[in-house]
């Protein structure tokens, strides 16, 4: 079955749906697959519900979805500083649910591994609890958390070859590969797509079978979120 797609939205045509659920990888403005999160926009599809480590930076990323309205609840792990976040959010425009960061990568990878719940003391005696069953082992209470599934992932890696293995590079692997398991469909972006048979085997992140399309990314930046400089010493 023929991977690569000529552009991010040949990628996505058939894909999208109002409504539906999307895994969007990437911390902060790290590997965030910029080119397709783009193309969703463009393509006017509304109602999402993103699920992400965050919801992007100012004029970046997954802030995008949010300047246009189209996302209609994030499921996320950190708020952090976007303005337009917290507007929305203050206004009952977006819903919010909140996730530990384990709890959240834990429960998509669960959805990957075809496990429906599992048990963290992450969250006990706080209003992550609220609703939630809890139950003790050997003495300790536990909160039982529910796998994250979703309609479509999009994700971004290093490089990828004509069979869709992925080769993450650094802190961009982050939610990447736990994402690209746990959707329906899976779309990755790749700063280089090679042939099959040049990537080390022992090096692949991402095995093809989780890959349904790839594409060349057509956007790259790698913004920096927050520069922290000191200035440089006199002489």
């Amino acid at each position: 079955m023929k991977k690569i797609y000529p552009s991010p939205q040949a990628a996505l045509d058939g894909v999208l749906s109002d409504g539906m659920t999307i895994l969007s990888g990437g911390f902060g403005l790290v590997g965030i697959p910029e080119s397709l999160i783009l193309a969703i926009r463009d393509s006017g599809v509304k109602n999402l519900t993103i699920v992400s480590n965050n919801a992007g930076a100012d004029g970046h990323g997954l802030w995008l979805l949010l300047e246009s309205r189209q996302t209609r609840k994030m499921i996320a792990s950190y708020v952090g500083e976007n303005k337009l976040f917290e507007q929305q959010y203050l206004s009952g425009e977006l819903e919010l649910e909140l996730n530990p960061q384990g709890t959240l990568a834990e429960r998509i990878r669960a959805a990957g591994a075809g496990i429906p719940a599992f048990y963290t003391p992450t969250g006990v005696g706080t209003v992550v609890a609220e609703g939630k069953p809890v139950e003790e082992f050997e003495g300790k209470t536990y909160l039982r958390e529910t796998w994250l599934k979703g309609d479509l992932a999009i994700i971004k890696a290093w490089k990828g070859d004509e069979a869709g293995n992925l080769v993450y590079r650094k802190t961009a692997r982050n939610f990447n590969p736990v994402m690209a398991t746990a959707a329906k469909v899976t779309i990755a972006e790749v700063e280089e797509i090679v042939p099959v048979g040049a990537l080390d085997p022992d090096q692949i992140h991402t095995p093809g079978i989780y890959v349904d399309r790839l594409i060349k990314c057509t956007v790259n930046e790698k913004h920096v979120e927050k520069l922290t400089t000191r200035k440089r010493e006199a002489g």
